[in-house]
């Protein structure tokens, strides 16, 4: 029989002996018995690397998905948390109070008082999508998993409880090599405003302070100064195209269909024709 040449024709002929003794009656139980004693003798010569659980708390990476935490003074009770799940294990309980206004003679404000936010973990699947939704980051993953219960109604932990796990919240590792930042957090708002929209929304300020500029410097003559004494009560007719800006807000659809050819979308693109409408509308006041 020609040696093996290569590493996997001597694997496939060792496979091919092995399967010849196993169907020995007498030396093939022998040798299945000795194979697997000699497994359990290798591994009793090797240092275990098993965490004496629970003497030796292990310690987890700060992305680890063990359970959400709560951080009541960043919740609004905006209740998208809760409409997002897709589980319906988040209760959320509040109340409407009134805000004394800050200043004088305006109306009071009325806020949402959380008074209860609760998780069933007994039904959660562990999804996240609560945690990525929240507008406020009231809602984190937290590292710790040691929360269970004898009874499945105890799974249902109130906010106190979800409040304490904020502790166990690590900061997360900087990005790696490569990897690309947050959209949300390097592009804001200014990312989708189109160009020229900030230097079309100077124009009306400068057009409102070039009348009261030219005024400033009239002629000596006594004459001149009563002739011109009617233009620089001019500026109190500004009122009147600020009475303007307070009328219907319309979109302009040729920026609309702009901004949706660019692909932005449809939430960005009718904000930015709402405001394009505003920027004329000024400029043609002014």
């Amino acid at each position: 029989m020609p040696m093996p040449k290569t590493k996997e024709e001597a694997l496939e002929r060792l496979r091919a002996v092995e399967k010849k003794i196993a169907t020995k009656k007498i030396i093939g139980p022998a040798y299945g018995l000795a194979k697997g004693l000699s497994v359990t003798l290798r591994t009793m010569t090797k240092r275990s690397v098993t965490q004496q659980y629970p003497h030796v708390v292990p310690d987890l990476p700060p992305r680890t998905r063990g359970v959400i935490a709560f951080q009541e003074e960043n919740c609004t009770v905006c209740m998208l948390c809760s409409r997002e799940c897709p589980d319906w294990c988040i209760y959320i309980e509040s109340h409407k109070d009134v805000v004394p206004p800050k200043t004088p003679g305006a109306r009071p404000r009325t806020r949402n008082v959380l008074d209860r936010f609760a998780i069933d973990f007994a039904l959660c699947m562990y999804c996240g999508i609560c945690v990525e939704v929240c507008p406020f980051d009231a809602l984190f993953w937290s590292p710790h998993f040691e929360y269970s219960e004898l009874d499945i109604e105890g799974l249902t932990h109130e906010m106190d409880v979800l409040g304490g796990w904020m502790d166990y919240v690590k900061v997360p590792p900087e990005l790696e090599v490569g990897a690309e930042p947050e959209p949300e957090r390097e592009a804001p708002m200014k990312a989708y405003e189109p160009a020229g929209v900030a230097a079309v929304a100077t124009a009306p300020a400068t057009a409102a302070t070039a009348p009261a500029a030219a005024p400033a410097s009239p002629p000596a003559e006594p004459g001149a100064a009563t002739a011109e004494a009617p233009a620089a009560e001019a500026p109190p007719a500004a009122p009147a195209a600020a009475e303007e800006d307070h009328g219907p807000v319309e979109v302009d659809d040729e920026t609309y269909q702009r901004e949706l050819a660019a692909g932005k979308p449809d939430r960005v693109a009718r904000a930015l024709a709402k405001r394009a409408f505003v920027v004329k509308r000024r400029k043609g006041g002014a």
